[in-house]
């Protein structure tokens, strides 16, 4: 049995877009636009998806990589505030247990013409199955994505 443990950790990630507030805003709230960068981008198999972005509405992903290892994420909105601040709370699953639980921000901020983001998740890690490269690098590929959702050109790495 693994030893049971919680570590806890926060990350914050910015990044300016030439897009509005409200086409970056857009991108989070509606269905066909979350879908398209934040579940099916990365080209891996989805089961199933479903997206109520409501305060108090329910978001949750089951996919797998190599269809052996299944992901499972549960999602709800605690605040959201038109074109500017969406909060949620989350727990992921690696095949049925329970690998974290994390609170996270996207403050949405007008900057010139376009917008700035900033995404902060404070985080539990259970029992030494996830931990906080992981999850950074996992948001800034989907923050990328987001990037090529609202027409932003990302340079190759």
């Amino acid at each position: 049995m693994t030893e049971r443990s919680v570590e806890h950790s926060s990350f914050t990630i910015e990044r300016s877009f030439k897009a509005t507030p409200e086409q970056v805003f857009r991108a989070f709230s509606e269905p066909a636009a979350k879908e398209r960068w934040f579940v099916t981008a990365d080209g891996w198999p989805v089961a199933e998806f479903s997206h109520d972005f409501r305060v108090g509405g329910r978001e949750s992903g089951r996919f797998s990589q190599d269809g052996e290892t299944i992901y499972y994420d549960d999602t709800v909105y605690l605040d959201i505030v038109e074109n500017r601040r969406i909060i949620f709370a989350y727990t992921m699953t690696q095949n049925d247990r329970r690998i974290s639980a994390s609170v996270a921000t996207v403050d949405i901020r007008p900057e010139g013409g376009g917008s700035r983001l900033v995404f902060t998740e404070q985080a539990a890690f259970l029992d030494g199955l996830d931990k906080l490269d992981y999850r950074r690098e996992g948001w800034e590929t989907l923050i990328g994505s987001l990037a090529k959702e609202v027409g932003e050109t990302v340079a190759a790495a």
